[in-house]
């Protein structure tokens, strides 16, 4: 982890409520780090309902792999989740780590392996010694506790330099719900299904295919359109749990995603994943500017998105932008090769609101000290038009410094 914290952190950490059903617990297990802790155990009721988005690389981590497979069974009872160690490019020696991780687990808890779900972040290539989970995990069971989700954010951090979290509250029928969400990532962050750790908590009583459907949608909007260096992880997991406890207090029981009673408690749920998914973006290694792009008349949204993820993912626009430079020109760059239908000469350009190109040229307005005093800001926002459409797209990245080479470069050291 970096020793000083991101300057987009955010000012202030929400109070995080506690969720009934879901008790949490961290330890000190000494997977790669010295004196920090980097094992979390989320312990959940019976019968409380899981779904889960995942990497899309072909070359997935063990845990994702366990995960998905026992994503069928649609019930969780216990999450294992780990830092310093990615488990993944780690063969049969990974397999059997995440098997021995999930048997110790389900013997703290006292339920069934196919309860159990397992998330590992850190150094690919590694192997995970499961055997320093042994005795840790069941005393972590014993001292779970309904509440320290900020502690629980910190344990799976790795180059993070802040612990992520975000809250929302809502009414579902007579009830009040909550839903609680935490994240890792700062580096190798880019959209392809999850995007990092996540795991979201809420009481409310949903069924486990309307939760997949809801986290499916969920995330094209919030996860899907980040991006810091366009490197999707081995390890991208998000997972969603309900435990039902709001039914006692007059909750309805939702089965279908399409139930007009959760419009609500979405729009909540949407809010806490796109809260998540921009302190990533905050938080990308070596991160001096939030970088918001937005494509507009594109063809349709689908364009918008590759074009600005096109841009988002340019590192000339990112060094630029580190450089505090309005270099237009890199954008159109980038709209160009993206490969989506673009006019040259209908393209207009704005940073920060202020119009730099304009139908294919320099706008006759430009002013060179009023765009670079601009520049400085902390938040860009750079705007593309198209005109060709009503597509429109959103996505978040960042700039990219001297430091993240620095990161990166002795990683493993």
């Amino acid at each position: 982890m970096s020793s000083s914290v991101s300057p987009l952190a955010p000012k202030t950490v929400p109070d995080m409520p506690v969720i009934a059903g879901v008790r949490l617990a961290t330890a000190e297990a000494g997977i790669r780090y010295k004196n920090r802790t980097d094992v979390l155990l989320a312990v959940m009721d019976k019968g409380t309902a899981v779904a889960g988005v995942f990497t899309r690389s072909k070359c997935p981590s063990a845990p994702v792999e366990w995960c998905r497979a026992k994503l069928k069974g649609g019930k969780a009872r216990a999450l294992v989740v780990n830092s310093g160690n990615a488990n993944a490019f780690t063969g049969k020696t990974g397999r059997s780590s995440t098997a021995l991780t999930a048997k110790i687990a389900a013997k703290a808890v006292g339920c069934s392996e196919g309860e159990i779900f397992l998330a590992s972040t850190g150094v690919i290539g590694e192997p995970l010694d499961a055997t320093k989970f042994d005795g840790v995990l069941g005393r972590l069971a014993e001292t779970a506790e309904s509440g320290d989700y900020l502690a629980a954010a910190k344990a799976i951090m790795t180059t993070d330099t802040f612990p992520k979290v975000a809250t929302a509250t809502v009414k579902l029928g007579k009830a009040k719900v909550t839903i609680n969400g935490m994240a890792k990532g700062a580096g190798m962050i880019a959209p392809d299904m999850a995007t990092m750790l996540s795991f979201i908590f809420t009481d409310a009583p949903i069924a486990p295919a309307a939760l997949q459907a809801l986290l499916k949608s969920g995330v094209e909007d919030t996860f899907n359109a980040v991006t810091i260096d366009g490197d999707t992880s081995t390890s991208d997991t998000l997972l969603a749990f309900a435990t039902g406890a709001a039914a006692a207090h007059g909750a309805p029981k939702i089965s279908r995603a399409s139930d007009p009673r959760l419009k609500a408690f979405v729009k909540a749920f949407n809010q806490v994943l796109a809260n998540l998914s921009e302190q990533v973006a905050r938080d990308g290694e070596g991160a001096r500017k939030l970088v918001e792009i937005t494509v507009e008349g594109a063809k349709t949204k689908a364009s918008a998105r590759k074009i600005a993820m096109s841009i988002a993912n340019s590192p000339l626009v990112k060094t630029a932008i580190a450089g505090e430079d309005a270099n237009w020109g890199r954008v159109v760059m980038a709209v160009g090769k993206a490969g989506e239908p673009a006019d040259r000469d209908k393209l207009s350009i704005s940073f920060n609101g202020i119009r730099v190109a304009k139908s294919g040229a320099r706008d006759p307005s430009y002013d060179e000290a009023q765009v670079s005093e601009a520049m400085k800001a902390p938040e860009i926002a750079i705007k593309v038009s198209l005109g060709l459409g009503k597509g429109r797209d959103r996505v978040l990245t960042c700039d990219l410094t001297k430091e993240y080479v620095a990161i990166n470069g002795d990683y493993r050291s």
